[in-house]
């Protein structure tokens, strides 16, 4: 048998989903609010991304957000703990005061990471992971 038959070749056009476990929340207030993108323009800011998904989730720890019928390719994922339900992530002389949190746990380096740091490859498979969600202020 043909090795791509083993290994069951995947087709371009299969979707997967992507689990992502959410850890470091300092309380259970408001939402978590996550956006992915394959645009690495728009990343972290996915809102300038027509074709980003944004899900919302009730903020606790170990919440699981899903981002379902996902197209095989490179994606990477931002998020933020929106503690007031004000829907936007709220900031002090230009520091957030709220947590927030990329896939690949990406550093900062003066500013939020790029899109190569926190990039992942999706393929035919469920992926698992989880993003540590860190604070400044």
């Amino acid at each position: 048998m043909p090795l791509p038959q083993i290994l069951g070749a995947a087709n371009a056009s299969e979707a997967s989903s992507i689990l992502v476990e959410i850890d470091g929340l300092r309380s259970n207030r408001g939402q978590i609010m996550a956006c992915m993108t394959a645009n690495p323009k728009t990343f972290p800011d996915c809102q300038k991304d027509p074709h980003a998904r944004h899900l919302t989730v009730p903020a606790a720890n170990g919440e699981t957000v899903e981002f379902r019928d996902v197209p095989q390719g490179r994606y990477a994922i931002a998020l933020f703990h929106d503690e007031n339900g004000n829907g936007r992530m709220d900031k002090m002389m230009m520091l957030p005061r709220e947590g927030f949190g990329f896939s690949r746990d990406a550093p900062l380096q003066f500013g939020p990471p790029r899109f190569g740091a926190a990039s992942f490859q999706v393929g035919p498979a469920q992926l698992k992971t989880a993003i540590k969600v860190r604070y400044i202020l």
